[in-house]
């Protein structure tokens, strides 16, 4: 969306994911990235951590629902969202204010790991078009060969 700060963090989770569904049944699934730099220190001969980000997260509808199956503590994803920014006031009375990433895209980071993606079958548009007939990869078989040029 125009006019909206985007960001892509990369590190681990640092609890397994929440899932929770609204009143109208919308689920949702909250987790927090934590990500720091790392440096390695010549002089010293060793590696050393930087200052951590620790970044509240939220996920909607299919995605909370992948993250929750998915992804568990400790796992290092790399994640992409709009920042949000929001104010309130607890019961102490003192406003405060947090920043937050609404998440669009997430993985496993494959740096160091292997994954095995499964797709799934959508229970909706979710504003993201039509259902699986709409999906060129979602058929099964082999495609027909021929001799023509796909253009």
């Amino acid at each position: 969306m125009s006019g909206e700060t985007t960001l892509t963090i990369i590190g681990n989770l640092t609890a397994d994911p929440e899932l929770r569904y609204t009143q109208t049944g919308t689920a949702v699934t909250s987790f927090t990235i934590a990500s720091s730099s790392r440096t390695y220190n010549k002089r010293l001969e060793q590696w050393e951590d930087g200052e951590a980000v620790f970044m509240w997260c939220s996920a909607w509808r299919d995605l909370a629902e992948h993250v929750a199956e998915s992804l568990t503590k400790g796992t290092r994803v790399i994640a992409t969202g709009r920042l949000r920014t929001r104010t309130y006031e607890p019961n102490d009375g003192e406003r405060r204010t947090v920043t937050d990433m609404t998440v669009d895209e997430i993985g496993p980071s494959l740096r160091f790991a292997t994954a095995k993606p499964q797709k799934t079958a959508r229970t909706g548009n979710n504003g993201h078009g039509g259902g699986p007939a709409d999906d060129p990869w979602a058929t099964t078989g082999t495609p027909p060969m021929d001799d023509k040029p796909p253009f």
